[in-house]
This record gives C-alpha cells, structure tokens and sequence, in this order.
C-alpha cells in the first residue's frame, strides 16, 4: 500500500508491516534469497532489497517502525472536539445543499475551528488514521416509498429487463438464424 493512494498506515497496518520486516530480518540471519523471502511474504523484491540494505547497515533494530511519517496538527482534544462538530453534522455549520460530509467540507471545517491548514488528502489521511472510512448514510430518504419500489420490481423490471440468450452456442453465419 502506498501513501498517496490509501492515505498513509493506521498503527495495526504499521504493526503489520513492521512484523514483516522482522520475519525478513530472521530469514536474512539464516541466508535466504531475496526471491524466496518476497514470494512467500507476499512483498515486492525491492521491498526485501531495501530491508536488507537497511537490516545490513543497522541490524534488526533499524527495522522497527518510527511511528507515522508526518505529524499531526491537532491535538487530542481538537481531535475530540472535531468528532463532536462532525457527529452534529454539516446542517449546522452551514452546508445547506446536501447533508453529507465530504473532505474538502471537513477541511474547510478543521480550518474554521483551529486555523490549521490541511489539503483534501491530508484530511483523508488524518480521518483514516483515527480509524474514519468512506461510508454509505445509514439512514434511507424520507421520501422512499417501500411500496411503489415492489411494484417496479415485480410489474416494471420484467417487461424492461433484456430478454436472456440461452447457454447453447448460436451460429455466426449471416445466412443462418439465431435461434429465439
């Protein structure tokens, strides 16, 4: 997993990547090759390269994890108070259109409350870190109607639905029929 594309490690993730890195270390004492390392840890070759570049310069110990890449800006209080302005939901701090929050809405709000700039992934990253994920809303719309969805599905759908082919091969000839 890379940074840029899911958002950094959360600590169980860390945790896991740094076990990796140890069981390599003991497979790196007992001279296995880097291939066999990779294959049966389920990493890249460059991976395992640079563990024992790094493994070969400072031992096991340079291995272990340093903790999170980047630092964070918000205490754990202004964390505590961002999760209680986002649990009152976006209504109240006057996002009107639509009753969901997106990043660039809780990044606009984290700049409101504590004057701290962070960019959309930034917030990404800080959201999943503390163990936040994209979410579908729990509740259903107001305005759903239980009983006109069956009626589609059960009158609508099957006379719009594509009549279905049957496993049988079908000819290819221009002068020969497909078969109803």
């Amino acid at each position: 997993m890379r940074y840029a594309q899911a958002g950094g490690y959360t600590p169980e993730e860390q945790a896991a990547r740094e076990r990796l890195r140890l069981e390599a270390a003991e497979r790196f004492v007992r001279g296995e090759t880097t291939a066999k390392i990779a294959r049966e840890l389920r990493v890249s070759d460059r991976s395992v390269l640079r563990w024992r570049r790094v493994w070969e310069s400072g031992g096991v110990e340079a291995l272990r994890s340093r903790g999170p890449v980047s630092v964070e800006r918000l205490s754990a209080g202004q964390w505590a108070r961002l999760e209680a302005e986002l649990a009152r939901g976006p209504l109240v701090h006057g996002f009107e259109d639509d009753q969901r929050w997106t990043l660039k809405r809780i990044k606009l709000l984290i700049g409101r409350m504590f004057h701290v700039g962070y960019t959309v992934q930034g917030v990404w990253k800080l959201l999943r870190r503390h163990g936040w994920s994209c979410q579908v809303p729990v509740r259903r719309a107001v305005e759903r109607d239980e009983a006109s969805i069956e009626v589609w599905k059960e009158q609508v759908w099957p006379e719009v639905k594509e009549w279905r082919r049957t496993w049988a091969p079908t000819s290819a000839s221009k002068t020969k029929q497909d078969r109803p």
